[in-house]
């Protein structure tokens, strides 16, 4: 595995750390209300801070397996995990907001495309 590919896995899993620090930590603070686009109070509602912090778990396990690829420098598994953070993206753009295509699946597209070109 290249060094550009796996400093992208490194990034990609930075980021998927924040998000599951913004979903789960502070998940009622005015950061995560303005990156989500949902007011402090929605946050504070029960069904939103539950989900919030489920979706903070899963983002935290994809940080881990994609660190997990970096350090065993699985080209593979890398390439796997770029597709699902990619998967999960386009469907988050589909349903939600079509930012979340290149907010959350940038890194990983181009890692992607990074790691099939080298």
């Amino acid at each position: 595995m290249n060094t550009p590919t796996l400093i992208l896995l490194l990034l990609t899993a930075l980021e998927h750390l924040y998000i599951m620090v913004l979903e789960t930590i502070a998940t009622t603070s005015k950061k995560t209300s303005r990156t989500f686009g949902i007011s402090v109070d929605e946050l504070r509602t029960h069904h939103i801070n539950v989900l919030l912090k489920n979706q903070g778990i899963y983002n935290g396990l994809i940080a881990l397996l994609l660190i997990t690829a970096a350090l065993t420098h699985n080209l593979l598994w890398g390439q796997l995990l770029f597709g699902y953070v990619i998967a999960a993206a386009f469907y988050g753009g589909l349903t939600s907001d079509p930012k979340i295509i290149l907010k959350q699946g940038g890194l990983a597209i181009i890692g992607l495309a990074v790691s099939l070109l080298s």
